[in-house]
């Protein structure tokens, strides 16, 4: 019976909005529907539709912030 139940768990699909270009209009809502790789798939997908496309704020957002630079003080050696 484990074997069964183990055997019917399908991997997970990816959340709609890990994805960083998003159909967005007035019946979508917002942020829309972010399922779009590319901004050219989303652009295809709104294609005839009244929706335009936009970024996915949640994933603009999600990032970490850039490392800091770390700047070196320069040292000045005078000759004896």
């Amino acid at each position: 019976m484990t074997l069964a139940g183990a055997a019917s768990i399908a991997p997970a699909s990816a959340d709609p909005y890990d994805y960083p270009w998003c159909a967005q209009g007035p019946s979508l809502g917002y942020p829309g529907e972010c399922a779009y790789r590319t901004y050219e798939q989303c652009l295809a997908s709104v294609s005839g539709r009244y929706l335009y496309c936009g970024e996915n704020p949640r994933f603009l957002f999600s990032a970490p912030p850039p490392p800091r630079r770390y700047h070196r003080r320069h040292r000045t050696v005078y000759p004896d």
